[in-house]
This record gives C-alpha cells, structure tokens and sequence, in this order.
C-alpha cells in the first residue's frame, strides 16, 4: 500500500479527464474507485474537490490517496536480437517525440487474429532507446503494405498526431504497380466500402466490397472513402506506375478501389492482383518472370505538421526489394517521379 501522495501533471502528458490521467498513472485502479475517490474528496485537484470527468492540464497538482500496490507485470519475452536489429534499421527518421519507419512488407502492425506475435508493436521494445515507454502506433499499414509508419514517443504526441489523421492534415502518398494503365492518367475515385458479409474462405468478411456514390445512402454499413490517383509512367497497355493518395482512410481502400475501376494491384490476392493474368491483354503473363507475387503497395511519403514544434514535416521511404526489382524490370526510374504529382498538376 502506498503513502499518500502530491503528483503534478507532466507536460508529456498533457490535457485530459482525471480519471484517464488516473488509470495511465495507477492500471491497478478500477473506474468505480476513482469516481468514489473523488466523491469522499480523497482525489484534490490544485487542493479542491473535483468529479473524475475534470479536465487536467499540465502544471496542475493531483493529491492521491493511499494506493493499493500494482500487481508485477508479466516478464516479456526477451526480443530476437535478430528481430530488435531488423526494426532499428527500419528508422528512417526520429527525434525526442516521433518515430518513423520504412515498414517492411509481411509484417504487421499490430497482433491480431492471424497476425502471430511479431509485429511493430510489439518490437517497438527495441525502439524506446533511452526512455521507459515504448514508443506508440499512430497510424497502421497492411501487413503486406510498405512503407512509412509513424509511432509517437509520449501519450501526448500520440493524442496530437491522432487528431492530426483524424482532421487530415496529414497528406500520404502511396506507390503502386496495377494491371493496365487507368484512364484517364489522374483522377478520383469515390466508390463507398462496405465490410463483406461472412467469413467463407474466400476472404469474406475480410475484404471489402465497393458501392456507387449513388447507393452509399441506401447500403448498411457503407462508408464513403475517396482516392485521388496519378499515372506515373506505363508498360504499355499492360500495366501501370500509379501514385494514390487517400483522403479518407477506409480500411483496404487503396486496394479495393483500383480493383473496382479494373486496375487491381499487382500481387493482391484478396482484390484479383495476384494471378498476374488479366484476360484481354495478358498483362501479367507478359510482365516477365522476375515480376514478385507479392503485393506492390508501397507507402511512399507523409507529410505532417510536428505535433510540438509545428514544422511541416515531409518523410520519404525507399521502395522494398521485390518492388524495386520490378521497376527495375519494367525500366521505371523512383527518381523520375516528382514528389507530389498532385501539386504539380494543379
């Protein structure tokens, strides 16, 4: 049992309700007992009573009871050091609030179902360098999606950088090789998403399916979701260079919209990317042998505003092995491609 104690609220902290404040600072104690805490005026903020929704700010004073003492946590199981290696050189970029990684493909995000335990957030123990957290995700990518991923280094960056994907501040564009070339070369697609039905081996349940602007409205579940894309360079007729840049964030959006506007990407199973054979021109079949079956979706850049000094930040990711050895099959040059073909064409 602790002694009673006068805590001030960090900067790293932030604002927020006292009875999140409590729970970060003390898990052991449960919602019911800080609300009773506070109603008996055992709970004081800047020395008066307070109920446990009061907003704190950094500077301000908590007074906290006698506690009873948290509970060991489990010990970790010590990270591969082969695993601890491989997500420190995936730092592409880091200061004292934010990290961020050139996520290799196959790997997770976060655990989940199928997912197994190796994923960033669960080798971000090797990235605290220095600090007692790990550093938190903000954002995630398909497991089989490269590229950059931003994890905040303090609960208050990643309450800011939350916000910031949220109000879209944040401006990501993604690289893509899809079969056939769009037309016209740049566009925008807005087809609604809608989860699929079931959880039949064919990934129903999973996957998500696309509605006409015109049914969003109509369709259960549907979400409205909006891809601007740019044709960046061609094969031919038999398969594109794409840049894409979601203004929503629907899960698989990227994916399912190329798909639905006949342009899957190359390697994606779930969306007809994969079987490298489109009918009417072949396009897989002829892209050569060295093409990978795996998925060509790269997270290129992000742009957002530094969650504490303000500084537009702008990040770049190199592609992944399979993706530049098919570049390189098909003679597209990543340093042909201005940064944001978007902005150049406005």
């Amino acid at each position: 049992m602790s002694g009673a104690q006068t805590l001030t609220v960090s900067e790293d902290e932030g604002e927020g309700r006292l009875d999140r404040w409590m729970k970060r600072r003390f898990p052991q104690v449960t919602q019911g007992t800080v609300e009773k805490m506070c109603r008996t005026g055992q709970i004081r903020v800047d020395g008066g009573r307070v109920k446990a929704n009061a907003r704190l700010v950094p500077g301000m004073t908590v007074r906290v009871p006698p506690l009873p003492d948290a509970p060991a946590p489990p010990a970790l199981p010590k990270l591969p050091d082969s695993d601890a290696e491989m997500i420190r050189r995936a730092v592409i970029w880091m200061d004292d609030h934010v990290i961020a990684l050139n996520k290799p493909p196959g790997l997770p995000s976060q655990g989940g179902s199928g997912q197994g335990a190796r994923h960033v957030d669960g080798l971000a123990e090797a990235l605290k360098f220095g600090r007692a957290e790990k550093p938190s995700l903000v954002h995630r990518l398909d497991k089989d999606t490269s590229g950059v991923l931003l994890l905040a280094r303090s609960a208050r960056v990643a309450r800011r950088l939350s916000e910031a994907f949220r109000h879209r501040t944040t401006r990501k564009i993604y690289w893509a090789a899809v079969a056939g070339v769009p037309s016209p070369r740049m566009g925008t697609i807005r087809f609604g998403l809608v989860k699929a039905p079931g959880h039949g081996r064919g990934g129903e349940g999973e996957k998500m399916l696309c509605v006409h602007p015109a049914k969003i409205d109509a369709t259960e579940g549907a979400k409205r979701a909006t891809t601007d894309y740019a044709v960046l360079d061609a094969l031919g007729t038999r398969a594109a260079w794409v840049a894409l840049v979601p203004i929503t964030g629907r899960t698989h959006q990227l994916r399912a919209h190329m798909a639905e506007i006949g342009h899957p990407i190359v390697g994606d199973g779930k969306y007809g990317g994969s079987g490298q054979e489109n009918p009417g021109d072949g396009w897989g079949a002829q892209l050569g042998g060295e093409i990978s079956r795996k998925l060509h979706l790269h997270a290129r850049s992000i742009a957002f505003d530094h969650p504490v000094t303000g500084a537009r930040v702008t990040l770049v990711a190199d592609l992944p092995e399979h993706m530049l050895r098919t570049w390189k099959t098909l003679g597209w040059n990543p340093k042909d491609a201005a940064h944001d073909p978007f902005a150049e064409a406005e």
